[in-house]
């Protein structure tokens, strides 16, 4: 269905011209053994903690506008969990013969104001970029860092994908990792069972049990799905674009795609209003995708004023030319030429800089 990007894909290298986009910031698995994978204490406990947690999701809901991500910490909470679904890791590696663990965002060096703004939130974490200047990564491997400061919020707000089954992992390993009473041997052994543990097929984040893992419209929907959340969700996921018709006839889309979790998609889908379904692409992955006006209205009024990465200026010209220019091809096409010369450009100035500075 998709034919042109015209900005706003997860790989996409697009950077708005404006007074401060061509300046480059440079600063900144209890144990698990062989018993089958234990929850957050009980799944009781788990799904009471969650209700407890509804009356605040709604009221950041309605505040998101007022109280900005960097005015209310659990609004920013929610929104991390979302960016974590997205474009998140939970890593358990053995190097030398010693385990790390790795919480870990990347992004397009494009973008790396978000990774810069997720820092300054947290004041933990360090950002590298990778030999290249493509891609950067905001990462926390100390243990009591990762046990101060992620954890709670991690534990507070589950994600809603495949990814609670990786943090499951990743929070058993630390505590083993953490476990003084253990040899060398042992933890090894333990570790190895976790990092070969992997979740079921259609395994689905326990949260969604609050409602029988079946979304049937917006109210069962936003039961689990706050706003913050899908807002980092879009930032990591979201695809805003402009697809050709015919040969005079551009429209604007909108798309998000997962490989698991179509549960996610679907409640998603009711949120944002989409009336398409979640359908199964050739390359067996799930996408929700639409181009009708009155969906791509109600997406626009949604965002308005909420995201914080360059995902966020991806949105406004989107947005912008849908509300100035919807039906007019010329109009249309001249954005969609101006952002691909754009694209080239800053992709050249972005890596002549990276290279320079590492």
């Amino acid at each position: 269905m998709r034919e042109t990007l015209l900005l706003g894909s997860n790989s996409s290298s697009y950077l708005y011209k404006h007074k401060h986009t061509l300046k480059i910031n440079m600063e900144e698995k209890s144990l698990l053994t062989w018993r089958q994978f234990a929850w957050i204490q009980n799944k009781l406990n788990f799904i009471h903690q969650r209700l407890h947690v509804e009356h605040l999701k709604k009221h950041f809901s309605l505040n998101f506008h007022k109280q900005t991500l960097t005015e209310n910490n659990e609004i920013f909470y929610q929104w991390l969990v979302g960016f974590t679904d997205g474009d998140g890791t939970f890593s358990i590696v053995n190097q030398n013969n010693k385990w790390s663990l790795t919480y870990k965002l990347s992004q397009n060096t494009y973008n790396l104001r978000v990774l810069h703004f997720i820092k300054k939130q947290l004041k933990v974490g360090s950002i590298y970029i990778e030999t290249g200047g493509k891609q950067g990564h905001y990462r926390i491997r100390d243990l009591t860092t990762l046990e101060s400061v992620i954890f709670p919020i991690f534990d507070k707000y589950p994600l809603l994908t495949t990814k609670q089954f990786n943090y499951m992992k990743f929070k058993e390993a630390y505590k083993i990792l953490s476990n003084s009473s253990l040899s060398k041997l042992e933890k090894d052994n333990l570790i190895n069972k976790i990092v070969s543990s992997k979740p079921t097929e259609n395994y689905i984040s326990p949260i969604w049990s609050i409602v029988n893992n079946e979304i049937t419209d917006f109210k069962t929907a936003s039961t689990v799905m706050s706003k913050p959340w899908l807002v980092g969700f879009t930032e990591a996921e979201g695809s805003f674009y402009l697809v050709k018709k015919s040969d005079k006839r551009l429209v604007h889309g909108f798309e998000i795609t997962q490989k698991l979790d179509k549960i996610v998609l679907t409640a998603i889908k009711y949120l944002l209003g989409i009336k398409t379904t979640v359908k199964i692409t050739k390359s067996g992955t799930f996408s929700l995708v639409t181009t009708n006006s009155r969906a791509i209205e109600n997406i626009i009024k949604y965002l308005k004023n909420t995201m914080k990465g360059m995902k966020s200026v991806e949105y406004r010209i989107w947005s912008r030319s849908f509300i100035k220019h919807k039906g007019d091809f010329e109009k249309l096409e001249k954005i969609r030429s101006d952002v691909r010369i754009m694209r080239l450009k800053t992709n050249t100035l972005l890596n002549m800089n990276y290279t320079k500075e590492v």
